[in-house]
């Protein structure tokens, strides 16, 4: 299939690695010329080598920079230029009980995860309706779908960015941009092994046995990989998927036990 992105510019937040970087990767891989951000340089200038060696011919910009604060968002929407793809992305806040969260880890939880995405959709939707193609997509988190009890402050913030989201979409669907969100189940990232490893501290299981442990609980019979999320990310940014907007994207190998 071809997805008709060829030539576009993408901005890919939080790519260095992860679902952000596999993200970044598909959509170079159709010919979409990426920035990608992340805070580590180091680790981002190796993420793009990964990505230019696997994309030839696709121009990869690297900044630097924290995006959920103002000068991480203005330094890469002034990188990226013409924006016809954004990616939102940013780590998760920390797993916890909510008895010990004071209003600074509430405000902190919602700048990186809802208004972070909100205002950078804001920096690039009325350009995107004007030239009539754009596409948004927001990395949120299963928990929208089915809240997990010690990530608290990721199920409120993201909530909060899916309800924004449910509207604005609406609004500039007739311009031809489309708006959704992917909800990442278990994906075997370097987050969630350090989710792991802080419950196999807990319980004194090793590592992997916790790991092939958990995996063995989803029907998939494994975890997911950055690669396949990415390539989903792209379809929804491709020309045939014009039609579909508004939506939360589940990939989680069926692990959510709905029928809807």
């Amino acid at each position: 299939m071809d997805f008709g992105i060829s030539g576009r510019n993408a901005l890919v937040c939080a790519a260095s690695k992860g679902l952000g970087f596999g993200c970044a990767l598909a959509l170079a891989k159709e010919g979409v010329n990426v920035t990608i951000t992340a805070r580590n340089k180091d680790v981002l200038e190796e993420a793009a080598q990964k990505i230019r060696a696997a994309a030839p011919g696709v121009t990869v910009k690297t900044v630097a920079g924290d995006i959920t604060t103002e000068e991480g968002r203005q330094q890469a929407l002034a990188a990226a230029g013409t924006i016809d793809i954004l990616v939102t992305n940013a780590g998760g806040p920390p797993p916890g009980d909510f008895r010990d969260w004071d209003r600074d880890a509430w405000i902190k939880a919602v700048d990186a995860n809802m208004i972070t995405p909100i205002l950078l959709t804001k920096a690039v939707v009325d350009g995107m309706a004007q030239r009539k193609f754009g596409r948004i997509v927001n990395i949120t988190s299963n928990s929208v779908k089915a809240p997990i009890p010690h990530l608290g402050l990721s199920n409120g913030a993201r909530a909060g960015l899916t309800g924004f989201i449910s509207g604005v979409a609406r609004q500039v669907a007739k311009d031809g941009v489309t708006i959704n969100n992917l909800l990442p189940g278990r994906f075997l990232t370097d987050r969630l092994k350090i989710t792991i490893g802080a419950q196999t501290k807990k319980s004194g299981a090793e590592l992997e046995a916790e790991i092939e442990k958990q995996a063995a609980t989803i029907p998939a019979g494994r975890f997911g990989t950055a690669e396949e999320f990415g390539q989903v990310c792209a379809f929804l940014c491709s020309v045939p998927a014009a039609y579909l907007t508004a939506q939360n994207i589940l990939l989680d190998g069926g692990s959510y036990p709905g029928t809807f």
